[in-house]
């Protein structure tokens, strides 16, 4: 069975009344990290509590040693779960503004602590819901204390020692879900460097996504990866981006198309480029 799931805006609506029902509120801006904070204050979905991706979805940073969005400490992350109402037996259900990359960073998060049962994501995000024309609020929930309990799973990462021992591994498939210009090296505006990890193939994750917004059906998506992956082993996958998050949205997607949870290279590129010894690609 799949670990990825989907909502609809009207099935989240529909669904809003139950009191086991936690919903989180993962907008962010890479340009603007006040934003998501901001626009939650304004109003949400009802009932929605607020993870913020810098402060909750991921650690400090560490110059010239993590990537721009390390992993959050495994206890810290129960606590804030916990904190937000989760139980282990919570739906639970994410969103941001539409693309989903931020939610996708939770789902992969929860996954990694074991929850991988009743996690959803808002196919569409908050766009979706707007254009359905269902309510939003400005009132915080009241605060509630949940028991969720949850170990990491080391199956689902990839260190980058590992990740450099592995690239001349022809069974190796290594996506990177950054667009192609970042890709190819032709433009960088986050990272000191430009290029990718060698070896690599480009799998942007808008490319998960329609034309409305939405995840395409499963169908199409095991297409797009059955290609990527080529005759390689689904097992020898790995993911990655630019820090970390963006990664997660082809993860969710490859789980949405039947394949197993597949590891990710966490620290990702901003993490590749604190060691300059670590070779660098550009081009396809």
């Amino acid at each position: 069975m799949s670990h990825a799931q989907l909502l609809s805006p009207a099935q989240l609506a529909e669904r809003l009344d139950q009191p086991e029902l936690r919903i989180l509120d993962c907008r962010f801006a890479l340009e603007d990290p006040a934003y998501g904070a901001r626009s939650y204050a304004q109003e949400h979905i009802p009932g929605a509590r607020f993870a913020d991706l810098e402060r909750d979805l991921s650690g400090p940073v560490q110059k010239g040693v993590t990537g721009r969005h390390p992993l959050p400490d495994p206890a810290l992350l129960v606590e804030r779960l916990r904190a937000w109402g989760i139980d282990n037996a919570s739906p639970v259900v994410l969103y941001d503004d539409g693309p989903g990359a931020f939610a996708a960073r939770a789902w992969w998060l929860l996954a990694w602590l074991g929850k991988r049962d009743g996690v959803y994501l808002l196919d569409g995000g908050l766009n979706a819901w707007r254009t359905a024309g269902l309510p939003l609020s400005a009132e915080q929930p009241a605060p509630a204390a949940g028991t969720f309990q949850g170990q990491p799973d080391p199956d689902l990462l990839v260190e980058a020692q590992h990740l450099l021992a592995r690239l001349g591994d022809v069974r190796l498939t290594l996506l990177d879900a950054r667009a192609l210009p970042r890709f190819r090296g032709e433009v960088e505006p986050l990272d000191p460097v430009a290029g990718h990890i060698p070896g690599a193939r480009c799998a942007p994750f808008t490319e998960n996504l329609g034309a409305d917004g939405r995840f395409l059906p499963a169908g199409q998506l095991r297409e797009r990866f059955t290609n990527l992956l080529g005759e390689r082993p689904p097992q020898q996958l790995v993911a990655y981006c630019g820090s970390g998050v963006t990664a997660c949205h082809n993860l969710f997607a490859l789980s949405l198309a039947g394949y197993p949870l597949a590891p990710l290279y966490a620290g990702s590129w901003s993490e590749w480029l604190t060691d300059r010894s670590r070779p660098v690609a550009t081009g396809d």
